[in-house]
């Protein structure tokens, strides 16, 4: 079976993130104060064949571990979608 995976990749929580920090100050720029704590990260989604949804999350695990996130900087998150 074919299962669609997303992965959504963020800087970890206690690190700078200076891309953040430009979004945050365009928008301040255009007068959208209300908005604050921009983090900027990506969203990956694959398409996993598979046995079973478990077996087809375990492989897209291994695949953020391995290539789509750097562990030291980043964290993810895995979902079927």
């Amino acid at each position: 079976m074919t299962y669609n995976i997303g992965i959504q990749v963020m800087p970890l929580s206690n690190l700078l993130d200076p891309q953040g920090k430009a979004v945050e100050n365009g928008l301040q720029n255009l007068q959208l104060s209300t908005i604050s704590n921009v983090r900027v990260g990506k969203y990956i989604t694959v398409q996993v064949e598979a046995a079973s949804e478990a077996e087809a999350l375990a492989t897209a695990e291994t695949a953020a571990k391995k290539l789509l996130a750097n562990q030291v900087m980043e964290q993810f998150h895995i979902a079927v979608i």
